[in-house]
């Protein structure tokens, strides 16, 4: 005999097809349909912004912190932009304790790829002194609670807590030492990023896959669009493949949905 979970898997998977031969999905939802997404924005007080966000069960806090330090060699006139994903045990059987495993560097991956690509952040106005000095804006997510689609529930995390950060602003004296004001601003956005993470499961494929849709499906692909539609990052997951056409297909989805869910949800 297979193994109990296999078999419950294909189960699972045979009631998620013939739901979806008839457009519908486990929980009511259409194919293109997102869960209801809640944000919750300065949710932690000592980080300079903070986000908890709610995809349907899945949940995920980011909290923002920004110091100064010195820059990446290869961009001496620009703020540095680092991210981390922890996975925490509470939020899943399958989160363990220990060092990050390939899924929490994927999500970070994935995330941090967003933001950059996307130019979110002006990163050369974090620059102090060239080559020396620069704000470095340190992004932390911890998942909470997984029950699917942790990719986009982390940037809205994401994106939601740096707009609401409000850092120390600093000025250069006159002997070129940088010194702190009593001022607070926030930080110089350009773009909002936004991913849309779709299933394909059969010949179907799946917006916002719940954690039921993700073990059943075939292939998964992550479409990160900034504030003017443009593609700035994609991310295959899964052991199935995707079409030229089929990748074209998932990038108009992910276009049309991350417009709602800028106006709908960031109010951008």
């Amino acid at each position: 005999m297979g193994d109990s979970s296999e078999a419950i898997s294909n189960i699972e998977r045979k009631r998620i097809l013939e739901l979806l031969s008839e457009g519908k999905r486990l929980d009511g939802r259409g194919v293109k349909d997102y869960r209801q997404i809640r944000v919750e924005r300065d949710v932690v007080e000592k980080a300079a912004g903070s986000a908890l966000v709610s995809v349907g069960e899945t949940k995920v806090i980011v909290g923002v912190k920004v110091e100064v330090g010195e820059p990446y060699p290869d961009r001496p006139e620009s703020g540095a932009l680092t991210v981390n994903a922890e996975l925490t045990p509470l939020a899943s059987p399958s989160f363990e304790p220990g060092p990050p495993d390939e899924y929490s560097v994927e999500l970070a991956r994935v995330v941090d790829r967003g933001l950059r690509e996307s130019k979110a952040i002006d990163l050369e106005k974090l620059c102090l002194i060239p080559g020396k000095k620069v704000l470095v804006v340190f992004v932390d997510i911890y998942v909470l609670d997984q029950c699917g689609n942790l990719f986009d529930a982390s940037l809205l995390a994401s994106v939601s807590a740096l707009m609401s950060s409000r850092v120390t602003e600093y000025v250069v004296g006159k002997g070129g030492e940088v010194e702190a004001k009593s001022k607070y601003v926030p930080l110089p956005f350009r773009s909002y990023p936004v991913s849309v993470t779709m299933v394909r499961i059969g010949g179907d494929f799946v917006v916002d896959p719940s954690l039921d849709e993700e073990m059943v499906a075939d292939a998964r692909i992550t479409v990160t669009t900034d504030k003017d539609g443009n593609v700035c990052a994609l991310q295959k997951g899964g052991a199935g493949v995707f079409s030229v056409d089929e990748v074209l297909e998932a990038i108009d989805v992910a276009i049309e949905k991350s417009e709602e869910l800028r106006r709908d949800i960031l109010g951008v």
